[in-house]
């Protein structure tokens, strides 16, 4: 069976060394004791990381750029900057085009070269999308500064992967500090914060009405949909459309039309019948999180999927290769 995994990441340690270091000890992933534990997976693309997917039965993996990145430096810097990277990862991946594919790094501190790059990373290098981690410099995506980004992506008819990025100092110090050893580290990231600020960030392009004047945009998030489907029956109900917002459609109705979820790093099945319940079968993308989760994690739990046989075809690859035009 095909199998296709699209929250799966990558950094070269080679690039993320041209960012000054007073901006990498200012606000940077990379000071994370979980991007140290997995540098040398993370920096792979032939090696370990193949051997991995072919014992697992992984047909492709989309990269994506993860830890410093050009959302850390200044428009000038984050253009070159996002450039090298996406032209430095499709060189990479070049001898293995039915193996990889990449989402483009993006320089956001600039929208308008944003765009542009978004363009360029798809039609030059053949990437399927755009990976944005989190806010840009303590903004979200439903800000007017970013409209260019949006237009382009609903042109070129790729979708935009939004992924946690580190929470802003007044978010750390408001809601997770004073707590015992890295407790207030976790909380903050892989524990709580990056899932509910990711869902605030997907309703914020909702209720503003950035969704509806983007109607045929579409996003991807992990997780299992990053806490939304739990949620989605209350938004519905305290955000009905013209009494609180600015959107025309439910809640609901818009993350069906215009969101996909991904398995990535849940390996429990009641978040799955959840999403099943709620986006529904044809939202629902395989993905594992490498390396920050295993591929034998993520098999494991595709194999234990009690679904028929097509529902989990259609899972493992037939929603990621209509969404994404994967080449086979």
């Amino acid at each position: 069976m095909r199998i296709i995994t699209l929250e799966e990441h990558i950094s070269f340690p080679a690039l993320a060394s041209l960012i000054p270091a007073e901006t990498l000890a200012a606000r940077s992933i990379e000071r994370s004791p979980m991007i140290k534990r997995v540098a040398e997976e993370l920096a792979d693309v032939s090696n370990q990381r193949l051997v991995s997917m072919d014992k697992n039965g992984i047909s492709m993996q989309v990269l994506s750029v993860i830890g410093a990145g050009a959302e850390l430096l200044e428009p000038a810097a984050a253009k070159d900057f996002a450039a090298l990277y996406n032209d430095t990862l499709a060189a990479a991946i070049a001898p293995y085009p039915f193996r990889f594919t990449a989402f483009a790094h993006l320089p956001m501190t600039s929208p308008e070269a944003a765009a542009d790059e978004l363009e360029r990373a798809c039609t030059q290098h053949g990437f399927c999308g755009a990976f944005i981690n989190g806010l840009t410099q303590g903004s979200f995506l439903d800000d007017p500064q970013f409209a260019p980004v949006l237009q382009r992506a609903e042109r070129l008819d790729v979708p935009i992967y939004l992924h946690p990025g580190l929470p802003l100092k007044a978010v750390v110090d408001a809601y997770y500090s004073g707590l015992p050893g890295n407790a207030g580290g976790v909380l903050a990231t892989s524990g709580w914060g990056w899932h509910s600020e990711t869902a605030i960030h997907i309703l914020r392009l909702i209720i503003s009405g950035t969704l509806d004047r983007y109607p045929r945009l579409k996003l991807i998030i992990g997780h299992m949909g990053e806490m939304l489907p739990g949620m989605m029956a209350r938004c519905d109900q305290k955000f009905k459309p013209g009494q609180a917002g600015a959107h025309q459609r439910s809640i609901s109705q818009t993350l069906r039309e215009q969101v996909y979820i991904t398995t990535s790093g849940m390996f429990t099945l009641p978040p799955l019948y959840m999403a099943l319940e709620t986006f529904g079968l044809n939202n629902i993308l395989f993905s594992v999180d490498y390396p920050f989760s295993t591929n034998e994690e993520g098999k494991a739990m595709l194999d234990s999927f009690p679904l028929s046989h097509q529902e989990i075809v259609q899972i493992a690859h037939q929603n990621a290769d209509r969404l994404l035009k994967l080449p086979r």
